[in-house]
Order: structure tokens, then sequence, then C-alpha cells
């Protein structure tokens, strides 16, 4: 049985070792700079300059949260191996589970903070230029927060059995491919095989659609939201993380630190 305490008793040790990370500090740094670059970037045009500057805003967000949930995640459970940490957790009366949703727990946690950061940084730059605000902005930023939730998650599973760098790189690869699923299934649907149909539409059933997390244009455009535009991606991201947290504590179960 999972306790809620000892989950949440892990999660706040791993915040505490996430904010020390000089990674994250970089990449939070260079996420509000680009940012406010957007200032910069949004008088080179004499239209849509407050389009622009959100557009940036918002890419910026996503991007560098991403980074951050990929580069900090994939090593939450290497370091506790690695200084043999991992050995006196676990001789107390606390289960693998528990370790490795704690570790989940409080990376998403130390990754909402920084969205947060990052979501006031876009709020101060969009004022300064006189660009609107509204409730799509927040469901955007919303969105690219439950996004960081899943590649959180993926980062977990491959850090469960693998290497920083090789969890580093299927992470990223993941991320990548994720982005490109629609076009992928598109592309297949369009094929005059069936194989490769069937192929490019298990791949898009199987891999995570992070496309359906980016409201940039409607939030930039101050179009029109549905509750589902919401409701439906958060609902999939909570999902498609469980599944991932599910698998990743059952390879996490089997492996043999020594």
């Amino acid at each position: 049985m999972i306790s809620p305490s000892r989950v949440v008793a892990v999660a706040g040790n791993t915040v505490r070792e996430a904010v020390r990370s000089r990674v994250l500090y970089t990449l939070l740094f260079f996420a509000v700079l680009l940012i406010g670059t957007g200032l910069v970037l949004s008088t080179l045009s004499y239209v849509e300059r407050d389009r622009i500057l959100q557009d940036v805003g918002l890419a910026a967000i996503r991007l560098f949260g991403v980074a951050i949930a990929i580069f900090v995640g994939v090593g939450i459970i290497h370091r506790e191996v690695d200084r043999r940490t991992v050995f006196t957790i676990l001789s107390k009366p606390i289960s693998r589970a528990e370790f490795l949703l704690g570790k989940y727990v409080g990376l998403l946690a130390t990754i909402v903070l920084q969205i947060a950061i990052m979501a006031l940084a876009f709020v101060l730059v969009s004022l300064a230029a006189g660009a609107p605000l509204h409730g799509g902005h927040a469901a955007a930023i919303g969105l690219a927060a439950a996004e960081c939730g899943v590649i959180v998650a993926v980062a977990t599973l491959f850090s469960a059995f693998t290497t920083p760098i090789l969890a580093a790189l299927f992470a990223s690869a993941i991320t990548l491919v994720g982005h490109l699923s629609r076009d992928l299934r598109d592309l297949g649907a369009q094929s005059e095989l069936a194989s490769v149909e069937r192929a490019t539409a298990f791949l898009y059933r199987t891999l995570p659609d992070l496309e359906a997390f980016d409201l940039s244009v409607q939030a930039a455009h101050a179009l029109p939201l549905a509750a589902s535009d919401v409701i439906l991606p958060l609902a999939y991201a909570a999902g498609y993380a469980a599944l991932l947290l599910l698998a990743a504590i059952a390879i996490f179960e089997r492996r043999d630190f020594r």
C-alpha cells in the first residue's frame, strides 16, 4: 500500500535537491532572457507586434519547461544510486514505488514552480509592451505545465533502468517525435501501402501527442476556447503519465543496484 505521506516526504527532499541544480538556474535564466527579447523582436515588425511578443514568450515557456524536465529529470534516480544513498532510503519503511513516485512528484513540483516564474516574466513583459492578456494565455501556460508532466514521466521511465545520457537521448527523441506524431499519422494515411498506414497509426496511438498541449496560436490571436480544449488534454496528460509511471515502477521494482 502506497503511503501519501512517504511520497510527499521523498518529494520534498527531491525539490530541495533540484533547486540546487545549476542546470535548472541556467535554463531558467535563458528562458527569462528569451521572453525579454520578445520586446526587441516585436519592434522589428510594424504589424502584429503583440502577437510576435507573446508567441516568443509562450514558445520560451514550453521549450525551456521541457528542457528542464528532461535534463533535470533524467538524473533523479541515478544521483541516488551513484551516491549510494538509495540503499539508505530503501532500508527504511519505504517501498520502491513510493520512492519513484516521490521523485516524480518532487520534480514536477519544481518544474511547475519554474513555469510560474517564467509565466510571471511573460506577464511583466506583456504589460510593459501594452500587450493584452486574457484567459487563453493562462490555458496555454497550464497546458505547457501538463506537457512537462508527461515529459517528466518519460524521463522517470528511462532513468529507472538506464544512464542519464541515454535517458536524456531517449526522452529527447520521444519529445521530438511526440510533436511530429500527428504529421506522421497524416503522411501514413496518404500512403498507398496499408502496412505504412497501420504503422504510423500505431505510432500515433503509442507515442505522446504533445501537440495537443499547444494553445499558443489560440492565445496569441485571442481565439475562443472551449472547455474541452483544456480538459481533454489535461485528462490525456494524467492518463499517459500514469501509464508511464506504472511501467517505471514495474521496471524499478526489478532493478538490481549492486
